[in-house]
C-alpha cells in the first residue's frame, strides 16, 4: 500500500512541476542537472533533453553570476535569494528578466541532495508597472487638460473668428490673405489638440457589447489601404478566423487600431510593409479573484519601418511627444486609455532599421445574456474552455 501512495505522490509532484509557471531546475551536489521542467525549458530555450547531466557552468557558460548562486547554494547548504532583476541570456532571443533563488535538497535521512534552483519570470511584472507609469502620466494630463481647455478654447475662438473677418475684408489679390490663412488653419491645428485633450480628461464612457475583431481589423485595414494607395504600403492581413465576439466597444476599438496602423504606415518608407496578425496567447490568461482564467487576444501591428530607438521606447507614450514633424504627439496616449478601459495591455518592441511591433493584449471576455447582470470584464462560465478551435488547412 505504501509504494502506491509513494507512486501517486510522485505522479502528482511531477504534475505539479510540469503545470507551475515558474521554472524549476534541480542540480545534484555536483551541480549537474537532474530536473528541467517545461517552463525553464521555455524561459532558457534550452530543452530538457539538452539540460539534463549536464554540469551548471556548460549549460550557463555566459552567467557567472547564476552559476555562483548554485555553488553557493550547494556549498553553503542555506537557502539564497536574488530578487532583483537578472536577465537570463538565451539563444536566438531577447534576454528574460526574472528572479533567482536556490534553496537544499534533503533526502529522508537528512543528508544533503543538491539544490533546487527556481526562476521567476519578471517580463510581465515590467509591463505592468509600465502600464501603471502611464496610467499617472494619464492622470496628470486630465487635469492639466480640464484647466487649459476653457483657458485656451474661448480666446482661441475669437482669434480665428477675427481672422476670418479680416480675411472676407480682404480683397481676392490681396498678399495679406496668405496671413489670415495660415491663422485660420493654426487656429484649427491648436483647437484640434484642445479638443484631443478634452477626449482624454473626460472621455466617452466606454459602450461595452459584443465585438467582432475580425470585422474591425479588416474595416480598419481597408481604410488605411487606401488612404496610403499613392505611397504603396502592402498592408498583410493573418485573422485567427476561430475567435469569436469579445467584450469592447467597437468605436474606441476602431480609433485604437486606426491611430495603430496609421503611424506604422507613416513610419516606413515607400513600398513598405504592415503586417496585422491577430491570434489567441497561450502564453498567459487573464485572471480575476472569483473568477475562471480568461484567454487573451493579441492584436499585433508589425512594420519594416526605421524603428525607433531605444531612448524613445518609453516616451513615445508621453502626452505631447512625437517623432512625427505634424505630430500632436496624443495619439499613442489615447491608445493606451481605450487599452486601460478594456482591462488590456498596449506593448511595443521595436529594433533600428528592423522595424516596430506594437501588441495590444486584451481578454476574451463576453456580457452574460441579458436576464444577468454582470460587471464589466468579469469572465463567462467555462470562458477558458469556450473558445472553438482554430481547423487545420
Amino acid at each position: 500500500m505504501t509504494g502506491a501512495n509513494d507512486t501517486e505522490r510522485s505522479k502528482i509532484i511531477c504534475g505539479v512541476l510540469d503545470n507551475i509557471d515558474e521554472g524549476i531546475i534541480a542540480l545534484d551536489a555536483e551541480g549537474r542537472i537532474t530536473l528541467f521542467n517545461p517552463a525553464a525549458q521555455m524561459f532558457t530555450g534550452i530543452s530538457e533533453k539538452q539540460a539534463l547531466h549536464r554540469p551548471v557552468e556548460e549549460l550557463f557558460p555566459e552567467q557567472p553570476d547564476l552559476v555562483k548562486l548554485v555553488r553557493t547554494g550547494i556549498k553553503s547548504g542555506r537557502s539564497i535569494s536574488d530578487h532583483g532583476e537578472f536577465l537570463l541570456r538565451r539563444p536566438a532571443t531577447a534576454p528574460l528578466p526574472v528572479s533567482l533563488a536556490v534553496s537544499p535538497i534533503y533526502r529522508n535521512s537528512g543528508e544533503r541532495d543538491g539544490v533546487v534552483l527556481i526562476l521567476h519570470d519578471l517580463s510581465r511584472i515590467k509591463e505592468l508597472e509600465k502600464t501603471l507609469r502611464r496610467r499617472d502620466r494619464l492622470s496628470m494630463l486630465g487635469v492639466l487638460a480640464a484647466g487649459l481647455a476653457h483657458e485656451i478654447k474661448n480666446p482661441l475662438g475669437g482669434i480665428k473668428g477675427a481672422a476670418q473677418l479680416l480675411d472676407r475684408e480682404l480683397a481676392e489679390d490681396s498678399g495679406l490673405k496668405d496671413f489670415t490663412r495660415v491663422m485660420i488653419r493654426e487656429a484649427e491645428r491648436v483647437n484640434g489638440i484642445i479638443e484631443e485633450l478634452m477626449d482624454l480628461a473626460r472621455p466617452r464612457p466606454a459602450r461595452m457589447e459584443e465585438v467582432q475583431i475580425a470585422r474591425v481589423l479588416n474595416d480598419v485595414v481597408l481604410f488605411q489601404r487606401e488612404a496610403f494607395r499613392k505611397k504603396k504600403v502592402d498592408f498583410l492581413l493573418d485573422l485567427d478566423p476561430s475567435i469569436p465576439p469579445l467584450l469592447g466597444d467597437p468605436d474606441h476599438l476602431t480609433q485604437l487600431f486606426v491611430n495603430l496602423l496609421k503611424n506604422a504606415a507613416e513610419a516606413v518608407n515607400e513600398n513598405g510593409r504592415i503586417e496585422v496578425v491577430c491570434r489567441i496567447c497561450h502564453d498567459f490568461n487573464y485572471s480575476k479573484a472569483g473568477t475562471l482564467p480568461a484567454p487573451v487576444i493579441v492584436v499585433e501591428v508589425k512594420d519594416n519601418g526605421p524603428g525607433i530607438a531605444t531612448e524613445e521606447i518609453e516616451r513615445i507614450f508621453t502626452p505631447f511627444y512625437s517623432t512625427k514633424a505634424k505630430g500632436s504627439g496624443l495619439g499613442l496616449t489615447i491608445c493606451q486609455k481605450i487599452a486601460e478601459e478594456h482591462g488590456a495591455l498596449l506593448n511595443v518592441v521595436s529594433h533600428p532599421a528592423k522595424g516596430t511591433t506594437f501588441s495590444f493584449s486584451i481578454p476574451f471576455l463576453r456580457p452574460k445574456p441579458q436576464n444577468e447582470k454582470k460587471k464589466p470584464f468579469e469572465p463567462a462560465d467555462n470562458e477558458a474552455t469556450s473558445l472553438p478551435k482554430k481547423e487545420k488547412p
